[in-house]
């Protein structure tokens, strides 16, 4: 009996174990760009993938006095940022936040950001229900000219 039950306790904490591991939001190759001494303002870059529809609806960071969600887009030829209030994630897929689409901006910077640096920033997620979980990410910061330029005007 004693062995049964040793079974059955293993067997349920690998389930509660997996089903936590599922419920899970997952952030892939965070990464800030570096910036220029006076320069106030970078995006961050990142995929976020969510196990259930979610929704990115927040975004801080302490070396930005802001941080905000913003998406660039193609308009009458002329690209086009704005501040978005939240990214849609999709149960399952990869959203992915790059140069010249949706990505993160910190602005009024408490300082430089060099290449090397370590930023930590903190998502907030949003499921249906309304819940909210705080998923916390070190970005570290690549050289200026060492990621895709789309973001030249920030």
């Amino acid at each position: 009996m004693f062995h049964l039950k040793t079974v059955v306790a293993a067997t349920l904490a690998v389930l509660s174990f997996s089903a936590a591991a599922q419920s899970a939001v997952t952030v892939t190759d965070p990464w800030v760009r570096a910036t220029v001494p006076q320069q106030k303002a970078t995006g961050a870059f990142m995929q976020i993938t969510a196990p259930k529809a979610m929704r990115l609806v927040e975004v801080r960071a302490s070396v930005a006095g802001t941080a905000e969600i913003h998406e660039m887009s193609m308009a009458d030829n002329m690209m086009r940022m704005r501040q978005v209030k939240e990214i849609a994630l999709p149960a399952g897929k990869a959203v992915e936040l790059k140069p010249g689409g949706y990505h993160v901006m910190l602005l009024n910077l408490k300082g430089q950001v060099k290449a090397g640096d370590k930023i930590p920033l903190s998502l907030v997620v949003e499921g249906e229900d309304r819940h909210r979980e705080i998923i916390e990410v070190t970005a570290v910061a690549r050289p200026l000219g060492g990621a895709p330029a789309a973001h030249a005007g920030h």
